[in-house]
């Protein structure tokens, strides 16, 4: 049986950013759909103490939309790029502000973004140049996650290491629980011990040493 296309598959990113612009309202929600997956794979790194909640997908969809609005394809990064960009400032600004309220959701995010990246970084990872979508400084940024990332995997089982680099990628619980055969209560029992282990690594300080 043949796979049906849905509406917009098709279309490529510029394609769709100017008929949003246009006013094209699927347009627009065929982008959202396109890059969700990238907008929770951003939110993944800032866990949630007790549990998951859509507060922080919310504030990655609002820097998904401001992407979609100021992308400039006249520039050297793809759209893609200039996304991730975006949703990653929008989500390191709701945390920052979260942790001046206390009474703000997201305060009790404990962020693994912040823990992994001192104030020189994160101050270079919010330059002019990386808000426009500087492959380099995201390339930059990824490579030296990566290295932190490593030992947080060093902490965990083979079960846990395969289900955090399916969490982090974007994936629900539902599909972990797919690619990983196992139960999906096995996925989130697995997710709540890296949250616990991740938590007592910040505490210790054993993930921010460079």
């Amino acid at each position: 049986m043949k796979e049906q296309t849905t509406p917009y598959q098709e279309t490529s990113d510029s394609e769709l950013i100017s008929q949003a612009r246009s006013g094209d309202r699927a347009a627009e929600e065929a982008l959202v759909l396109r890059f969700g997956r990238l907008v929770r794979a951003c939110a993944r790194p800032l866990f949630l103490m007790g549990g998951d909640s859509e507060d922080l997908v919310q504030e990655g969809m609002v820097g998904l939309l401001a992407a979609i609005r100021e992308y400039d394809p006249q520039r050297n990064a793809s759209f893609r790029t200039y996304a991730e960009v975006c949703i990653r400032n929008r989500l390191l600004s709701a945390v920052r502000a979260a942790s001046r309220d206390k009474h703000t959701p997201l305060n009790s995010y404990v962020p693994l973004d912040t823990a992994l990246f001192d104030d020189t970084e994160r101050d270079e990872r919010s330059s002019v140049d990386q808000r426009q979508g500087n492959p380099e400084a995201l390339f930059i940024h990824r490579e030296d996650m990566q290295e932190r990332m490593n030992r947080i995997y060093s902490q965990l089982s083979p079960l846990e290491t395969r289900v955090l680099r399916l969490y982090l990628s974007g994936l629900s619980y539902s599909e972990i629980a797919s690619k990983c055969n196992r139960p999906l209560k096995s996925v989130d029992n697995a997710v709540q011990r890296i949250r616990q282990k991740i938590a007592r690594q910040i505490q210790s300080g054993d993930i921010s040493k460079g």
